[in-house]
């Protein structure tokens, strides 16, 4: 069993309901330092309503969200968040590189030059260099996708948070962003939601589906529900 100092993310009988709809039906979920939760489910099932509820973006009907360091509760976490993409007013005047550097806006200690060479190496991880001026207007769906990834992962966050990332991407950058959030891994928490499970479920140590509520699966095929622990 984990330790107590090791839990960073805890939900306790968390319940959501609106237009008279219940979400979400009494999940208890801890997050542990250095997991990578995969999760899946049906379509409607919760997942993108559970995320929201752990970043503190959606309040539960009932039920409570704590975060942890080292054993001791605290207000926020450092999070990088990848939302879907339809989140996201594509007309809104602002380049790829702004878009980008909005990952920063809570770190008040890096001077522009710092800011511009974050930006840089981050463009450069997701592949879009020559696209820095560009409005996201003007950005393919992928293109804008990889924009977002590159805001959740600029900060260099401890726990990383991804909703469908595979979205709109081309099948040259699915395998990139696989290598993207492998090495991340390697030093932050991941927690990750999406349809297309073959490769994630091989880096992630935990699988979670959700429908209404949570079942954690053991097996090796943790998306047939029949095939679980």
């Amino acid at each position: 069993m984990p330790s107590a100092d090791e839990k960073i993310i805890s939900l306790q009988n968390v319940s959501m309901k609106w237009d008279m709809l219940e979400r979400l039906h009494e999940v208890d979920l801890i997050v542990n330092k250095g997991d990578f939760v995969a999760i899946t489910g049906p379509n409607g099932g919760g997942k993108t309503t559970l995320l929201r509820i752990m970043l503190r973006l959606l309040r539960p009907s009932c039920g409570k969200v704590s975060y942890f360091d080292n054993g001791r509760e605290v207000d926020r976490l450092p999070i990088g968040y990848l939302p879907q993409k339809n989140v996201i007013d594509s007309h809104f005047p602002i380049t790829l590189s702004e878009v980008v550097a909005s990952g920063l806006l809570y770190q008040r200690n890096l001077s522009k030059e710092e800011i511009s060479q974050r930006v840089s190496e981050v463009l450069e991880t997701v592949q879009l260099e020559e696209h820095a001026d560009r409005t996201i207007g003007e950005l393919s769906g992928g293109q804008l996708q990889r924009g977002l990834l590159g805001r959740a992962i600029i900060s260099r966050p401890e726990v990383l948070v991804l909703d469908e990332p595979l979205s709109y991407l081309d099948k040259h950058f699915e395998a990139r962003i696989y290598e993207i959030i492998s090495d991340i891994a390697k030093r932050a928490t991941i927690i990750l939601v999406s349809h297309e499970m073959s490769n994630i479920a091989c880096m992630a140590n935990r699988h979670l589906i959700v429908d209404r509520t949570i079942h954690e699966c053991g097996a090796a095929h943790h998306y047939i529900k029949t095939e679980c622990d």
